[in-house]
């Protein structure tokens, strides 16, 4: 009796083993093999034969029960040339991709983010481009992401915070540019983006990496790298207030002026109005000689203001202008009751804070968030330093320092608010503005369209609008163009 057992559990062992042996993934599996090794050239000979099993193939690796294909590694086999479509893709439950160390170009095909069991790809070193697919936030299952060491460019999809799974992230010697998005993902543990062209500071969710994970980066910054420099000093407290008011301020004496620097004073005053005397009086010569002519026409501001279809403030008009800072996001005041609470805090500190114009109220940062972020020197100009700051939330605006504006601050709110009620799509706005006795601050959406030049050449009849401020007037300038010659 135990014998005849023996010689059963024999026979099912031997009949198993025969299955297995004889086990084979689907031949569309097979066949988008076969079709890969085909349209990629390789310079060994992998010795994919037609006759043998394809569980048995180099490179390919099957499930336990050789019923379907799981892994396919090939790195440094002599893959020349872009990666097929229609091939690796249609390996419905592939969990591990290995390309790695061969000469493969061309972008990442987006076939392949339809895998959703994969767990790793390592496509590093190689000669791939073009960005890196957003669709990558789809593989649900990912774990390892390799892509170092390639001609990768463009910016880090934000996509990859929505892999939960994420333990390696590997983009270094790339071309990458743009801020890092900031993934906060707890799994992830091997993370590098060095030797690539990146910017702005680094995000509080990766700062627990060391600095060999962001070097080469010129223009990065923040912990663990050096800290982010402003771009321009805190602002002067609101008229009204007193050095003694800011926090932590140090009361100081009021120098008097001395007596020769009041005769100086009087002196140069003298001179100046002589000068502009000199001036009229040349001026009138001229002309009595020369005979009447026709002068230009004195423009007004609301002249102006009518030239570019905008309807000159009134004095006691302030719609659409809206306070803001973090405190009162949630119920901010608006329209004619924020431009009053502004007023009515000319001599203390409500004054000091963003005022946000149009759909400029739909941006959640404040005046410290501005001062914090890290910016760079867009152009220098006859009324101010443009600048384009990247706050740490990720948002990118234009700020325009302006310099040497004698304004009143009701004259200043009026030209703001008028200018805010414009929009046009070849202007553009301005979403805020900061006001205080010595420092004025205009803030603009940020455009990544390349330069003027490229704007006037590369595209017809293109006009570029845009406007700077003045003591008591609103100036807009505009720049049109040659249009195209008509076809024939």
């Amino acid at each position: 009796m135990a014998v005849a057992v023996s010689r059963a559990v024999l026979l099912a062992a031997v009949a198993s083993l025969a299955c297995l042996a004889f086990a084979e993934p689907p031949p569309s599996e097979r066949s988008a093999l076969l079709a890969f090794l085909t349209a990629t050239p390789h310079e060994r000979r992998l010795g994919w034969n037609t006759s043998t099993p394809a569980c048995s193939w180099v490179g390919v690796t099957c499930d336990a029960a050789q019923s379907t294909v799981v892994q396919l590694r090939l790195p440094g086999v002599g893959l020349v040339g872009a990666i097929p479509p229609a091939t690796i893709s249609r390996l419905p439950n592939l969990q591990v991709l290995s390309l790695r160390s061969n000469r493969i170009i061309g972008g990442i095909p987006d076939d392949l983010l339809q895998l959703s069991s994969l767990r790793a790809i390592f496509l590093q070193n190689n000669m791939i481009s073009g960005a890196i697919p957003s669709g990558v936030g789809k593989l649900a299952a990912l774990e390892r992401l390799v892509l170092s060491h390639n001609n990768l460019s463009g910016p880090i999809p934000f996509a990859l915070n929505s892999l939960a799974s994420l333990r390696s992230l590997r983009l270094e010697g790339n071309r990458l540019s743009g801020k890092i998005p900031s993934i906060t993902n707890p799994e992830l543990k091997d993370f590098n983006v060095s030797v690539n062209s990146l910017n702005g500071s680094i995000p509080q969710a990766l700062a627990r990496f060391p600095a060999d994970s962001f070097a080469g980066n010129l223009q990065l910054c923040g912990k663990p790298l050096p800290a982010c420099s402003p771009f321009f000093p805190s602002p002067s407290p609101a008229p009204g207030m007193s050095p003694s008011d800011e926090p932590g301020a140090v009361s100081n004496k009021k120098r008097k002026l001395s007596g020769a620097a009041i005769a100086g004073i009087v002196v140069g005053a003298v001179v100046v109005v002589l000068l502009l005397l000199a001036a009229i009086v040349l001026c009138a010569r001229s002309r009595r000689r020369s005979g009447p002519r026709e002068g230009p026409k004195a423009t007004s501001a609301a002249a102006v203001g009518q030239t570019r279809g905008v309807a000159p403030p009134a004095s006691g008009d302030v719609t659409g202008m809206t306070s803001s800072s973090k405190d009162d996001m949630g119920g901010g005041t608006s329209g004619s009751a924020a431009a009053a609470a502004v007023a009515a805090g000319a001599g203390t500190g409500e004054a000091s804070r963003l005022v946000f114009l149009g759909k400029g109220a739909g941006y959640s940062f404040d005046l410290e968030d501005l001062l914090r972020a890290s910016a760079e020197v867009l152009g220098k100009g006859s009324v101010g330093t443009s600048y384009k700051a990247v706050l740490e939330e990720g948002t990118t605006v234009v700020v325009k320092r302006l310099k040497d504006v004698a304004v009143a601050r009701r004259e200043f709110d009026a030209h703001m608010e008028a200018l805010g009620r414009v929009e046009h799509r070849n202007l553009l706005p301005v979403r805020a503005y900061y006001f205080s006795k010595d420092e004025k601050l205009l803030v603009y959406d940020y455009l990544p369209n390349g330069s003027l030049s490229a704007m006037l050449h590369g595209q017809p009849r293109t006009i570029i609008l845009f406007s700077f401020l003045k003591p008591n007037l609103l100036v807009v300038h505009c720049i049109e163009s040659p249009s195209p010659p008509l076809p024939s």
